[in-house]
């Protein structure tokens, strides 16, 4: 599509912690859904995006999204304020294209939560260097409070289950998105590549219940089975014997073996061996061990309750497995329980019966759960660019040192008895 005549601020807000363990060290733009995050969702849309994120994310920003940081506002063209939980759908992207199209402006709330504003040409923009937190006196300006409701209709993630939900509600029609706007190749019928991508003898494509995309540089090992709808992003890795099905969105740079079904997973990372995934989120620079496992379906067939920071939460849904943080890994033949959050950089052992805070060890099942500094993780993090040829920068570094110190209240919260 040809861009608007608009600026995009994207922000987040206080509540953007709701989403913890998701958003402990990406921003909200960045969360993977049904191949899309919102930032390159709504990228076509506009020369000018600002993203305007909590304080310990600017520097990343600055370092893998320069753009977002430097681009310059036009005061001239009307401006799209939105929140970055804000699902990359396309339904979503259709609705603000129409909206801002038709430059009425108005605001989109969520109780007292501001989810969208479009403003008129000319109104005031905030600064280049504003954070999410200096952002909040201007969102709740008069100028933005006085501004009509508007009839644009937008879903948006409360919580980390929402991701799962929307990636299964919204796959198809997100592919069929890219299908229009990308050169694609249908190699045979609903199976369509981006460019090269190395494919092994005796692949089964199904795509009777959803188109499969494969990016360019990915390789599909042979035997696999991959039911659509699939997004495989660029030089993602499908070992042997792999079983791909029904909304799996790999980003760019995962190395994926086993089961894996209705599951988001970011990049850099790995579920290289046998074991089953469902219905889950996976940050980036995720292990999952050999035989790691997790359950996505109670046995007594009912919906999935979910607690976050002691608050329990009924999700409406049969089947959802686990949220996954940044950076944490699983030892062989780790079982993870229904409906249970991992927090960042933490390290799993056994039957995984609670949800796990995050830069801990967690041996439940033999007695034990102690912390982990900061420093491990960085040296793990290190030794895990390395193998990636990934360079680790100063920015990296720092994001350990804040995530450590963001989480501090989950160690405490955890009830478990914690030691270094």
């Amino acid at each position: 599509m040809n861009p608007l005549p608009m600026n995009i601020v994207l922000f987040e807000d206080a509540a953007v912690a709701k989403l913890y363990p998701i958003t402990v060290g990406r921003p909200a733009y960045a969360i993977s859904c049904a191949s899309y995050t919102l930032v390159d969702l709504l990228t076509p849309c506009s020369d000018a995006i600002r993203g305007v994120v909590r304080p310990h994310l600017i520097e990343l920003q600055k370092c893998d999204r320069p753009e977002l940081h430097q681009t310059a506002l036009d005061n001239g063209q009307p401006t799209l304020l939105l929140n970055s939980v804000v699902a990359p759908t396309a339904a979503n992207r259709l609705a603000l294209v129409e909206w801002a199209a038709a430059k009425k402006p108005g605001a989109i709330y969520s109780g007292d939560r501001l989810l969208a504003a479009l403003l008129p040409a000319n109104a005031s923009l905030p600064g280049r260097e504003a954070n999410a937190y200096e952002l909040r006196d201007y969102l709740s300006s008069p100028a933005i409070a006085k501004l009509p409701a508007a009839k644009c209709k937008l879903t948006w993630f409360d919580y980390p289950h929402d991701v799962v939900q929307a990636n299964l509600d919204t796959f198809t029609p997100n592919l069929e998105l890219r299908l229009r706007e990308g050169a694609y190749t249908e190699k045979q019928d609903g199976l369509f590549l981006a460019g090269s991508a190395q494919i092994g003898d005796h692949v089964v494509w199904d795509s009777s219940t959803g188109p499969i995309i494969v990016e360019p540089d990915a390789t599909i090992g042979p035997y696999c089975y991959i039911r659509g709808p699939v997004y495989i992003g660029r030089g993602a890795r499908l070992l042997e014997h792999s079983a791909i099905k029904d909304s799996v969105s790999l980003a760019h740079t995962t190395k994926i073996g086993g089961e894996v079904e209705g599951t988001v997973i970011e990049p850099y990372s790995n579920k290289q061996h046998h074991g089953f995934l469902g219905h889950s989120y996976l940050g980036s620079w995720v292990n999952l061990g050999a035989g790691t496992s997790n359950s996505d379906l109670k046995n007594t067939y009912g919906t999935v309750k979910m607690e976050y920071r002691g608050e329990k939460v009924a999700t409406g849904m049969q089947f959802l497995g686990a949220i996954v943080g940044d950076y944490a890994k699983t030892a062989i033949n780790t079982g993870i329980f229904t409906g249970k959050t991992v927090g960042v950089c933490s390290m799993l052992y056994g039957f995984v019966t609670t949800n796990v805070a995050s830069f801990v060890n967690y041996a439940r099942l033999f007695g034990q759960v102690t912390e982990m500094t900061a420093d491990v993780m960085i040296a793990t993090q290190e030794r895990m660019f390395l193998r990636r040829k990934v360079t680790q920068r100063a920015c990296d570094i720092q994001l350990i040192h804040d995530m450590y110190l963001l989480t501090q209240d989950e160690r405490q919260l955890a009830g478990e008895p914690l030691a270094l």
